[in-house]
């Protein structure tokens, strides 16, 4: 069971469970959050940090806290995406309140914090009724890269985010770090893994002036309006957050963002199928509105697109190795057995295979990568 009501039948469990009811209504008496028994129910389609909706007579909150151990090193640090959510309180950006910040892991086993709740819907499968028009779905696509224009535009210094991350190479970290992470992550040999990690590093386009960066910024992390007109009303799941280059937050949201004409089989289908229908922009036209939006020339989009996969591959398969080492129970991520080497391949296909930046993403490409011949 994922939640259970006292420590002790967590300690009787042979998987920890994810939420202790006992000792976490102590800590949110604590924190004036709320009293009385603690409701618990998992929200979002997240697989690496976990969401729950919390009630409490009445009082309805946000806890995220990361998987169960083990986990790789600097992964899924919820206390780093808390500091930057209440840093970004006041500013533009559209993001969640944080109401409590927990270090102590003898209450769920790890770290966690809880938020308020926003009351909208994370339009992945499903758009709300009333904005299921062409003009809404538009407005939808266009808020998306407007809200990261305003995430970019913060002045990170200014919000107390002085040593978050180093405003310099952070394209070279990130291939350091994800280079990491796959020989950490790895349950099996990808040849085409190592091979477009060495293409980035040799074509590391150079960046503009740093901002925050969101690091998986896509329409799944974000929540909309129930009403029209369509209005983004937060931005979660901040994992990945960093200082750094604007263009990495706008080369995975073109590369995750499926468009009518894409083929069937593009990586991302069906996670982000709503977008083919009438209204949603193009990936052509999203990088159009934050160029203008930003005054910021979106450049070298095909080497922000082929990290954006490189990266996605990469944390899958940490995913997908907790799944396997039997630390976690989400079946989703059986899929990334197959999943992480499909996204290996449009990657390189992306980058070292060749695309043209005029082709979507997803698109298949006539050559072959080395190694796969039959």
């Amino acid at each position: 069971m994922e939640i259970v009501d006292t420590p002790e039948q967590a300690a009787e469990q042979a998987l920890a469970p994810l939420i202790v009811r006992a000792p976490l209504a102590t800590y949110l008496d604590a924190e004036g959050l709320g009293s009385g028994a603690v409701e618990a129910e998992r929200i979002g389609e997240g697989h690496s940090n976990v969401t729950y909706l919390i009630r409490r007579e009445g009082l309805r909150l946000v806890l995220r806290r990361p998987p169960r151990p083990p986990l790789p090193p600097s992964a899924h640090d919820v206390l780093r995406e808390a500091r930057l959510l209440a840093a970004l309180e006041g500013t533009a950006a559209r993001t969640p309140r944080v109401l409590a910040v927990c270090a102590d892991e003898s209450i769920l086993g790890v770290p966690f914090y809880v938020m308020e709740e926003v009351v909208g819907s994370v339009t992945t499968a499903e758009i709300p009724p009333a904005l299921d028009t062409a003009e809404d779905r538009a407005r939808i696509g266009y808020e998306l890269v407007d809200a990261l224009v305003e995430v970019h535009a913060v002045d990170w210094r200014a919000a107390g985010l002085e040593g978050f991350g180093r405003p310099t190479g952070y394209l070279e970290r990130q291939l350091r770090r994800f280079g990491g992470l796959w020989e950490h992550n790895k349950t099996r040999e990808l040849p085409l893994v190592q091979e477009v990690g060495d293409w980035l590093a040799r074509n590391l386009p150079p960046s503009p002036l740093a901002t925050i960066v969101h690091g998986d910024y896509r329409l799944g992390n974000a929540m909309v309006s129930l009403t029209p007109p369509a209005r983004l009303l937060a931005i979660f799941d901040w994992e990945l957050a960093a200082i750094g280059d604007p263009l990495a937050d706008v080369g995975y949201l073109t590369a995750t963002w499926v468009q009518a004409d894409d083929p069937a089989d593009t990586m991302f289908s069906s996670a982000s199928a709503i977008t083919r229908r009438e209204g949603f922009p193009s990936r052509a036209a999203m990088v159009a509105r934050y160029e203008e939006r930003s005054g910021r020339p979106v450049e070298s989009l095909r080497w922000y697109q082929t990290l954006a996969l490189w990266k996605a591959a990469v944390f899958m398969e940490g995913n997908y190795r907790r799944f396997v080492a039997g630390s976690t129970d989400d079946g989703f991520l059986a899929l990334a057995g197959e999943g992480v080497p499909a996204l290996a391949q449009k990657a390189w296909e992306m980058g070292p295979g060749g695309s043209r930046p005029s082709e979507p993403p997803g698109a298949p490409h006539p050559r072959r990568p080395p190694g796969r011949h039959r």
